[in-house]
């Protein structure tokens, strides 16, 4: 079970980044039909395959190198879904089962089969809905969940192991910390939403000046439209769909919310590192800070180098690993060793 958990916990952070790179490369539309590709399993690529594809859907023409991104994007996708519905299965059966000495998560497992299911629907409504924004930030969050639970029932299934090596994963002194841990969660969930919005938007590069935006910025900000979660009816709204100023207003949002999560973020791992005297704890905080730090860089170098793919890709995994990190941080801040964690 741990292995099968740690498996789909490696496979949804693939998934992730060929997600990031599917949206980065403007392949999302690559195929314009779902699940399929003009209504093949793979990509027409001869000469006869391209010209049925095109006469079947007229209104896009074939790429194949943006039609491979999203299919191979889909083939993953497709296994993370088959191989969570399996851990839900046998999870279900070991909680079942009368020889099993231990009570296995079954809530969890259950829960993040829903979401890998509704997120099989978001990334349908992603094509037939046009790559309309709230479609898109809700497919990247799906995705982050998906990944956020997996690692939390790994946690879960792996404690038992880890309490009997004998280290103690929770100070008493530090439990307090453990709400402030929640809070930067619920920062960074709001962050990594905006950044997603800023994405689906495709407004990465409507500040293309450090620190500040360029010109009279502030006289360009617009709220009103920026953040509608249901825009105008479009046919398609690759490349985005709304003016200058609102882009603006939504890339500068993005910035002031990774200052305000920075600084939280700095913060708690630092007070955690100085008062923590359990290795483990110190070594997640570190882990945290260290994460922080590249994310940081990586998001000034998107914008000092007009948003190099590598880099713009790495951005979302390193998003990925900081989540993840901070919910370690959590779990063995609430943690108590002398408790069951199988209930």
């Amino acid at each position: 079970m741990r292995r099968l958990v740690l498996t789909s916990l490696l496979l949804a952070i693939v998934v992730i980044g060929l997600g990031a790179y599917t949206r980065l490369t403007h392949a999302g539309l690559g195929c314009p039909d779902w699940p399929t590709c003009y209504g093949l399993i793979d990509v027409p690529e001869t000469s006869i395959q391209i010209a049925a594809a095109e006469q079947a859907f007229p209104e896009r023409h074939v790429e194949p190198a943006k039609a491979w991104n999203e299919m191979i994007h889909r083939y993953f996708a497709g296994s993370l879904g088959l191989l969570i519905a399996v851990i839900a299965f046998v999870s279900i059966k070991l909680r079942f089962s009368k020889s099993s000495k231990v009570r296995y998560p079954i809530f969890l497992p259950l829960c993040i089969l829903g979401i890998v299911t509704f997120q099989a629907a978001l990334g349908m409504w992603t094509v037939t809905l046009k790559l309309m924004p709230i479609v898109v930030m809700g497919h990247l969050l799906g995705g982050f969940t998906t990944l956020c639970l997996l690692f939390l029932l790994y946690l879960r299934i792996n404690a038992r192991r880890i309490n009997t090596q004998g280290e103690k994963l929770a100070e008493s002194q530090l439990k307090k910390y453990s709400s402030y841990a929640l809070i930067g969660i619920t920062i960074l969930t709001a962050q990594i939403a905006l950044g997603g919005w800023t994405s689906s938007n495709y407004a990465a590069m409507s500040c293309v000046e450090l620190p500040i935006c360029q010109g009279d910025w502030l006289s360009d900000l617009s709220f009103e439209q920026s953040f509608d979660l249901i825009p105008p009816n479009q046919e398609s709204y690759e490349f985005g769909h709304l003016a200058h100023n609102e882009r603006v207003t939504i890339h500068v949002s993005h910035r002031f919310g990774a200052i305000i999560t920075g600084a939280f973020l700095a913060w708690l791992a630092i007070t955690i590192f100085l008062k923590a005297k359990t290795p483990s704890i110190k070594n997640t905080a570190t882990i945290l800070l260290s994460l922080l730090v590249i994310q940081i860089s990586l998001g000034v170098s998107n914008i000092w180098f007009s948003l190099p793919l590598k880099v713009a890709v790495a951005h979302n995994l390193v998003a990925a690993g900081l989540m993840l990190s901070l919910i370690a941080l959590t779990y063995k801040l609430r943690q108590n060793s002398e408790e069951s964690l199988y209930e």
